[in-house]
Parts: C-alpha cells; structure tokens; sequence
C-alpha cells in the first residue's frame, strides 16, 4: 500500500490504530479456511494486508471506512478469523479491520430479554455474560470461543442448539453498521415490523460486501430448567430421517437432533457401533414438565418408526467433545486433506441427497472417508454435515483433491434439490456456485444490491458475489 495512504489513514484514526508490521499482517492474511491454511504450510508465499486498522470505536470504523471510500481503497473486516470459506483474501492493496478490539458487553435487559454486544466480542464470552443473569443467547457454534458476535451474523451462522432455539436470523434483535459510504444505521427497532423489507437482512449473510456491523443487539431466554438426552438406532439414514421429521411435525423441538451415519458413527463413537445402524442423539432441555413429556414423545415415535434405544452416555459424551476442532496442521502432517460441507434440503430430498453425495466422493481415487450426519431440524427439512478425508502425500495434489470434492458435494446437493450452504456461508469457496441456488436472475439481482450499496466497490472485494 501506498506509504501517502497509510501515513493519511494515521493522521485520520492515530497512529497506534494502524498496524503495518509483518507479524500482525500475516497473522490476518487468512481465516481458517482449510486450503488458506494448507497453502501457508506448503510455504507458499502470502499475499498480506496492506495495513491492518484496529479500531478503538464505531466512530474509528466511521473514519477508517470514509477514508476508504474517498480513496478507493478495498476495506475488509476481519472478525476473530474462524471463517472457512476464504472469506478473507487481502492483497497488499487492502485495508483490513481488526474488529477484535470492539470487544464489550454493551448492556443487559432482563425485562425484554436482550443483550447488546460490541461486534467483535467473543461468542462464549458474550454467553457468559449473560449466563451470569441465569439466561442464554442460545446460539452455540461449534467455533463459538473462535468467533465473533458480529461474524455470526456477517456469515449467517447456526448453532448447535438450533433446532429450538433457531439460527442467527432468529435471535438478531437489531444490527447496528456502518454503510460503504461511512454512514451509521441501526437497523431493527420493535419485536417485529413491517416498515418495509426487513434491511437488517442486507448485513446477515453479506460477510462485509454491504458494510461493516460494530454492534449486535440479541434476543435471550432464561436458562433451561432441566437437561435430559434420548439416544436411538436407525437401519437406515432414511429411517432416521423419517423418525426426526414426525417428530418436529409433532411440534416437539428438542434443541439438539444430531443423526450420523454408520462410518461417522465408527469414527466417532466406537464404543456404540451397532451393525451398520445409524445413531440418533437428541439433547432436551426447558421446563421440567415439558421436558418429561417431550421425552415421552420421543420414544414413542421413535418406536412406531423402528428405531431401537441407544445408551443416552453418548449423548454426554458429544457435549463434553462437540468443540474439539481440528487442528489442519496435523492432517497434513499425516497425508489427509479433509473437510466438511453443510447443506440442506426438504424431506423428500435429502435421502437422494446423502445417497448421491456420498457415492460421488467415494468415485475420488484418493478419499478413504466420505460421511455425513445431521444437525438442524426444521419442519419443511433437515440439514447434512457431509466430511471427506483423502490421503495424498503430494501437497499441491492435495488441493486439487479438495477442490473436487466440494464441486462433488455442490453439484450432487444441487442436482438432486437440495441448497448448498447452510450456515458457513460463501465467501469465495461457494461462490462460483451461486447460482445453483439463486439462479442467474438471483444473483443479478444480488450484484444490483451489491452495487447499489457499494458503488465505489470497496468492501471486501471478490467475495461472494460471483464473478
């Protein structure tokens, strides 16, 4: 980046708030993205900020995204870095915002049940503030102590406990942001309106091609009375399914519904294989009535579907390891290249979805794990979690190998009705994919709001709209 640009953004912001040293630079060139990281440990080279910005407040996000407007600068923002989707790819051109020292608790309601939250503050950290009023946010992503608050909502994310207490979109109470043009906005103001379209939807799922979100304003919910699990075997994914649809038809909603299949079942859970079964784990939580009769429910769908009990120790066993994230390094170390990609689709989709998908990855030479399990649960659908691991000690074939098995997942997902991202969002892995899901009209329609929003096309650049 120019020297001029860089000194005027300090004269703007101060000094101290515009780092330029290699170590903070290369510690942002990347999210956790699998094949950002396997690039950096072949050695290849990285392609750095220009400057990484810190701001102190929102009017520090105001400055540093005016100045980038006036100067045509691309801007970038850049949360906790627990993105896998290439969300973040800056070149020596690019301003990157280290939101990650917005980081405060900004109030706690307990009358309205919301909380307010600087955009960088941490996902747990955020749930503990809360948990201390003996209430939840509710929203437990696997990355929850890697993340952002305001990443949550930038990528559209889903928790664990979804299936009760709904996704991002559901607990977003208000969005407060800053426009491409360094405008301020709050959007989001009552329980529910109907002033038009609903704008805080321009920020959900954007991931920083609209704006720059500095606050979060979410919804809580006391904290659950009583825990209980119910565990259960399935011949068959299709049974599974059946059974986890006539039971949220049934209007149960127990927060967590997860269903692996026999192979993630093996590699997970080996104490609790069972032939070839599938294995249903199912996590209630809420007032103590409710919850006994929801229970009940349970198995007595699961009965009349044919699913048999499992041991409910899985279930405990699940919570304490559901965080343990993998560490590429180590893969790589070992020959593997492995992912997961999360979809979705409607009940009468998603057998023909896992069956396709799954035969597709094993026809890839070098995968030895093709898989899937469920984890969000939804009246009209269900979503998959599909993992492929592939050995090859050649670390540039490595990456060719990735790249055909996420085309492999996309394509089958799509050919047989399903949407292809369900909460990770796009960023520049899925954006060539795009219109799979929107078609061409859809993503016109898409670049046309990008355009409006963004005229001068500053705000993270290449990512998500397709080319």
């Amino acid at each position: 980046m120019d020297t001029k640009l860089i000194a005027g953004l300090q004269d703007r912001i101060g000094s101290p708030k515009v780092l330029t040293d290699e170590e903070t630079l290369r510690t942002r060139a990347h999210d956790y993205w699998v094949v950002a990281n396997l690039r950096a440990w072949r050695g290849d080279a990285l392609s750095l900020p220009g400057c990484v910005v810190r701001p102190g407040s929102v009017e520090d996000v105001q400055k540093t995204v005016q100045f980038a407007n006036e100067h045509k600068v691309p801007l970038i923002p850049f949360g906790l870095g627990s993105g896998v989707c290439a969300g973040i790819a800056p070149d020596a051109n690019v301003i990157l915002l280290d939101m990650s020292a917005l980081n405060k608790t900004r109030f706690i309601d307990e009358t309205n049940l919301l909380a307010g939250f600087d955009a960088g503050m941490n996902g747990l950290e955020a749930e503990e503030a809360v948990a201390v009023q003996n209430l939840t946010i509710g929203h437990w992503p696997q990355s929850i102590a890697l993340s952002s608050v305001g990443g949550w909502v930038s990528t559209r994310a889903s928790g664990q406990f979804s299936t009760a207490y709904g996704n991002i979109e559901d607990i977003v109470y208000d969005i407060e942001a800053v426009l491409p043009n360094g405008d301020l906005v709050t959007l989001g103001k009552a329980p529910r309106a109907a002033a038009g379209p609903d704008l805080r939807h321009l920020l959900m799922g954007a991931e920083g091609t609209m704006g720059v979100i500095t606050g979060v304003t979410l919804s809580l919910r006391q904290a659950p009375e009583k825990r209980s699990f119910s565990a259960f075997y399935a011949s068959s994914m299709q049974a599974g399914f059946d059974m986890q649809r006539q039971l949220v038809q049934s209007d149960w909603r127990p927060p967590v519904m997860r269903q692996y299949d026999h192979p993630e079942v093996d590699r997970l859970f080996k104490e609790h294989v069972r032939g070839t079964d599938a294995l249903l784990l199912i996590v209630h939580e809420g007032p103590a009535n409710r919850l006994d009769l929801e229970r009940d429910a349970t198995e007595r769908i699961a009965a009349k579907c044919g699913l048999a009990k499992a041991n409910t120790m899985v279930c405990g066993q699940w919570l304490e390891r559901r965080n343990h994230v993998p560490n590429w390094q180590e893969l790589f170390e070992q020959t593997i290249i492995a992912d997961t990609v999360e979809v979705s689709a409607k009940w009468t989709d998603i057998g023909a979805v896992y069956d396709a998908t799954v035969a597709s990855l094993k026809e890839v030479p070098s995968v030895v794990n093709a898989s899937a399990h469920s984890s969000h649960v939804y009246q009209t659908g269900i979503n998959l979690y599909f993992t492929f691991a592939a050995l090859n000690d050649d670390p540039q074939e490595m990456e060719k190998i990735y790249f055909e098995c996420w085309d492999r997942v996309m394509k089958a997902t799509a050919k047989h009705g399903g949407g292809i991202a369900h909460h990770h969002g796009a960023g520049r892995l899925r954006k060539p994919y795009l219109p799979l899901d929107l078609g061409d009209s859809g993503v016109q329609l898409l670049r046309t709001v990008k355009n409006a929003v963004d005229p001068a096309g500053i705000m993270n650049p290449g990512n998500l709209v397709p080319d």
